[in-house]
């Protein structure tokens, strides 16, 4: 077994074990008093965590890194200009030939 999966299943039994020893109802606040089961409150917490955290974790999209690339690299195309006339010069090198 990888450590991974080691690391899941502890977490599962101790979330397991949290959950069932928290079963009394409690009053909670969701904009008016309500009294909610603690395991309720607490598995959805969880389930919430476990959502930020997968999509806070995974890798962004192809488009998006290269959208980031282009707009932080935009003197990629003054290079392209130099590289396809050998006789460009930038205005300061012109003001300082002058």
């Amino acid at each position: 077994m990888s450590a991974k999966t080691i690391f899941i299943i502890i977490i599962s039994v101790l979330v397991t074990i949290i959950l069932m020893n928290n079963t009394d109802e409690v009053n909670f606040w969701i904009f008016g008093d309500a009294r909610v089961p603690k395991l309720a409150v607490l598995g959805v917490m969880f389930a919430l965590g476990l959502i930020v955290g997968f999509v806070a974790g995974r890798p962004r999209k192809k488009s998006d890194v290269i959208q980031d690339n282009i707009n932080s690299h935009s003197y990629k195309e003054e290079e392209g200009i130099r590289n396809s006339n050998p006789n460009y010069l930038s205005d300061e090198d012109q003001e300082y030939i002058k």
